[in-house]
């Protein structure tokens, strides 16, 4: 392992993943890799969530392609350095803003979406110039071993690698030092993860999760509002870090959701919904057994049943649920709905900010300022008003949490950011040192006078402004030099005339 990641930084350090050619070459060598083997990803993911072709793909594969494509749309715009607005000191520089690739990042999947959440950080890595070891979890067996196989054929070997294993593998990587580490997983693994990060100082991205919370106003229509969430909820067996994990609502509409879920559960996945092929599984019995210890004691409205052979969970809703009880104090993760009820929405926000920040907030309402008020008032990762889930399909929004859902963000753009350093350049010239005389000891009233105009004062920016108030600076610089003694006694005056031009600059 050591000497993968030494290899890794010697060819980052040959500056060739740098060139915009080569990040281009890479990402369409990626996409090559998805379009060549669809297939066979696709397989391997449904043989570890018991996922439909159709499924895998477009949960997980087509993210992956359209991150690419823009990606490459937009590169040659985003790695060109931007110019910095100057002051009245640095008018005569060149101020400049360059993205500079990180070096060696360390990208560790999760996995119940193990193809996207390996690959979509992996996109933004190559994007910005990274090196990048990738870490697959070892849970997605398939999905794993088919990045083991294909990556190494389709992109630069020195410059990016895979690492298979577990907890064991995982640590060990977690010694070495890295240039940044992205983590999507649980916030117990992230704790560890930033703890190892911290003895390098190496700056982490942390995807984690949480209850995210999804309120229902009395105000909508609950048809609607009920087969968003039952496909949200439902979505990958509930195995999504974004999923609605339990509803607020007045205790009237309790009894309707229950009605309109049970409707639209029917209609999604059929009468028999064990055979249904779009009704995914619990990754592992280990987790089977978590989801299942959550309906204890629960008053279960709907579902309910579970087949641990197969890992089965039905959909299922808990009505007048107690927010001490054990389904509300960790992250759901499986099909299980919870309703709490409230009287109004200023209830529910006290609820979700008594709690830890969740990754997303889902508000169903037509009253604009309930729904102002609720985003205001309380904190998450995102917030979709009248949906759910669909935030995290649009590349031009940053993706991630705050405080225990996570730090740090990507997708599009943002992804691009998190693997770049943003490098602030000042050029200057060795000419026109008479400029910086106002800067050099021995200090005086004179000098401060001075400086107070040039770069205190508001003015005009145009570029007649501009013009006038360099050829000020230089003509003041010149003058100071030559007849200091005699500046030291007029500075007032100096000052004053100063002001007078900087004020007819800006009529």
């Amino acid at each position: 392992m050591e000497r993968q990641v030494q290899r890794l930084r010697q060819a980052f350090g040959s500056g060739r993943s740098r060139p915009l050619q080569f990040r281009r070459q890479q990402l369409e060598a990626l996409r090559r890799m998805v379009q060549e083997h669809e297939k066979d990803i696709l397989a391997a993911i449904g043989a570890d969530l018991c996922k439909t072709e159709f499924n895998a793909y477009s949960q997980e594969v087509i993210t992956i392609l359209t991150e690419i494509d823009f990606m490459l749309a937009n590169l040659p715009e985003w790695i060109t350095p931007k110019a910095a607005k100057k002051t009245m000191l640095t008018l005569l520089d060149e101020a400049c803003v360059r993205p500079e690739p990180l070096g060696v990042v360390l990208i560790i999947g999760a996995w119940n979406y193990p193809f996207v959440l390996s690959l979509h950080p992996l996109v933004g890595a190559i994007a910005a110039g990274n090196a990048a070891i990738v870490k697959p979890s070892e849970l997605s067996e398939s999905t794993a071993n088919i990045l083991t196989k294909l990556l190494p054929q389709y992109l630069d070997q020195d410059l990016y690698a895979v690492i298979n294993g577990g907890v064991e593998e995982t640590t060990e990587l977690l010694k070495h030092r890295f240039d940044h580490i992205f983590y999507t997983g649980s916030a117990a693994v992230g704790k560890i993860v930033m703890a190892a990060a911290a003895k390098h100082l190496t700056p982490v991205t942390l995807e984690l999760g949480g209850k995210s919370p999804c309120y229902v106003d009395k105000d909508c229509d609950l048809d609607v509002v009920c087969r968003r969430i039952t496909w949200g909820k439902l979505m990958n067996c509930g195995q999504t870090c974004i999923a609605p994990d339990y509803v607020l609502c007045d205790a009237s509409l309790q009894n309707q959701i229950v009605q309109k879920i049970k409707e639209t559960v029917k209609e999604f996945y059929g009468e028999n919904i064990k055979e249904s092929p779009d009704y995914e599984r619990i990754i592992n019995l280990r987790h089977f057994k978590r989801v299942q210890s959550l309906l204890e004691g629960q008053k279960i409205a709907l579902g309910g049943e579970t087949d641990e052979a197969t890992r089965y969970i039905a959909p299922t809703i808990l009505t007048d649920v107690d927010p001490k009880s054990k389904v509300m104090q960790e992250e759901i993760f499986g099909p299980i709905l919870p309703i709490v009820p409230v009287k109004n929405a200023d209830e529910a926000i006290d609820f979700i900010n008594a709690r830890e920040k969740p990754l997303a907030l889902y508000i169903f309402s037509n009253n604009n300022k309930l729904i102002k008020q609720m985003i205001d008032e309380t904190s998450s990762g995102g917030v979709t008003v009248n949906d759910v889930i669909m935030h995290f399909t649009l590349n031009a929004l940053p993706f991630g949490g705050v405080g225990s859902s996570g730090m740090g963000a990507y997708h599009g753009k943002y992804s691009f950011d998190t693997f770049s350093h943003y490098r602030s350049c000042l050029l200057k010239s060795l000419r026109r040192e008479g400029a910086n005389k106002l800067r050099y000891p021995p200090n005086s009233q004179s000098k401060v006078n001075l400086a107070k105009v040039l770069l205190l004062k508001q003015f005009n920016k145009g570029k007649v402004g501009l013009l006038l108030l360099s050829l000020l600076c230089v003509v003041a610089a010149v003058f100071y030099k030559k007849y200091q003694a005699v500046l030291r006694r007029k500075s007032l005056l100096l000052s004053l005339v100063v002001h007078r031009l900087l004020w007819s600059s800006t009529q």
